[in-house]
């Protein structure tokens, strides 16, 4: 169990910690520069031993040099109007610390054992400077990683329209040094990975995983065996949100694609707009039964009823495996949104790198439900930038949109909203709702 949170002692060291790593956490908190160095570069060949060293934890608190030395910097004063009062000498004697434990390779998104990384710490206190810092560290180790080929971060919930592909690792507490690169964590759309802190036990959704589980509708969601929530009610906003900005004014006679069906939300918004074409992919066996039912709005009716044959469809099956079908049939589409389940940030990334150029009309809009990294506000915004970089890079123009999410019915899980969830898949009070069209 978590020890209270008491930012006023010097670095939470539990009496079992080893005392090289304890000598480690206090320099850390005391912003003893030269010192830390000197530990760092005791081996000035040896890499992995610096690497070990940037990243040791306390056994218990679970607490590394990061969160020493981001809590020894205190919580920010306030200004007479209530901002922080962010640039002092002490953040000043912190930066420099976090950029040589950045330096020597210390995990950006590591867990102490109340469920915080650093960059969540720097947040807590109002110590913007440092948290930016913990951000862009965020950045830089997932594009590197993206580079070298390793799993990439898990991705926050993608709103559960599911359908497939690869799962995300779930590693939970921090990693070791000899482990691979660290995952973010939700479960909904399990666009993400691993799970963090008291969560971070939980078995993870893989793709596989959920297509074999059996699905419920009730009340307002779509949960699967596990009780993940695959879909929900709350989401529909930011659906309407979404159709208004891939069909900006309402236009009917487009040509519209949907991966991911769930509980059909946003197809019931799409459908209204009475498209010229109308195509959804979907995977898990137990939707596409729900979806033939007779009083289904999207069955065999709906389909007899487009404008011409196969106008509109139900594709049955992974999307990995649909869309090459319909690059070959030469379907291109006005509005494409992007909604799975199961899946890590690499498919998706695959997707609008792979995909989106072939199926995309020159002035089509894309867009895909961001719950990437949802559950936690630095990994949210570490997803926002990473996916800006890979947008761009993929020959995209990315416009945003911030919502007011209301938390007043989302701020506890197993209640509200939550009731019958395992585990909530958003905390945060912004959704950034993206739009890609084509550069120039």
């Amino acid at each position: 169990m978590a020890d209270p949170i008491n930012d006023s002692m010097p670095t939470r060291i539990s009496a079992d910690c080893p005392d090289d790593i304890r000598h480690t956490l206090y320099t850390a908190w005391g912003h003893d520069l030269d010192e830390l160095k000197k530990i760092l570069n005791a081996n000035p060949n040896d890499f992995t031993k610096a690497l070990s060293i940037a990243n040791a934890q306390d056994p218990k608190t679970r607490e590394t040099p990061l969160h020493a030395a981001i809590r020894a910097c205190g919580l920010a004063e306030k200004t007479e109007d209530g901002v922080n009062k962010e640039e002092d000498g002490v953040v000043e004697e912190a930066r420099e610390i976090i950029q040589e434990l950045f330096d020597s390779g210390a995990i950006w998104n590591a867990l102490d054992n109340n469920n915080e990384t650093p960059g969540c710490v720097a947040l807590r206190l109002g110590r913007k400077t440092l948290y930016d810092r913990c951000v862009q560290a965020g950045i830089q180790a997932e594009l590197l990683f993206d580079v070298l080929g390793y799993e990439e971060l898990g991705s926050g919930s993608e709103d559960g329209e599911e359908e497939a592909a690869t799962g995300a690792k779930d590693d939970g507490n921090a990693m070791d040094v000899e482990d691979e690169a660290p995952q973010l964590v939700t479960v909904k759309a399990d666009e993400t990975g691993m799970a963090f802190g008291e969560e971070a036990n939980e078995k993870t959704v893989t793709s596989d995983e959920y297509l074999k589980s059996e699905l419920t509708y009730d009340d307002g969601k779509l949960v699967d065996s596990d009780l993940n929530g695959v879909m929900m009610a709350w989401e529909t906003d930011i659906m309407k949100r979404s159709v208004a900005a891939l069909l900006p004014d309402a236009p009917t006679g487009k040509r519209i694609l949907n991966i991911g069906f769930g509980m059909g939300i946003v197809d019931g918004m799409f459908a209204e707009l009475k498209p010229s074409r109308h195509h959804i992919i979907e995977a898990h066996p137990a939707v596409l039964e729900h979806v033939a039912k007779p009083d289904s709005k999207f069955g065999p009716n709906w389909e007899k009823s487009g404008p011409e044959e196969g106008a509109y469809k139900i594709h049955a099956g992974k999307w990995q495996e649909v869309v090459p079908k319909l690059l070959e049939q030469g379907e291109v589409y006005d509005a494409i949104y992007f909604d799975t389940f199961g899946e890590d940030y690499s498919q998706l990334h695959m997707f609008f790198t792979e995909y989106l150029l072939g199926l995309m009309d020159e002035e089509g809009r894309f867009s895909f439900f961001n719950g990437l990294g949802a559950d936690r506000r630095i990994c949210y915004d570490v997803y926002f930038n990473v996916v800006k970089v890979q947008g761009e890079q993929a020959g995209f123009d990315i416009s945003w949109e911030e919502i007011d999410v209301d938390m007043s019915a989302l701020a506890e899980a197993g209640k509200g909203e939550w009731e019958g969830v395992r585990r909530r898949y958003w905390t945060l009070d912004k959704y950034q709702l993206p739009v890609f069209t084509f550069m120039g």
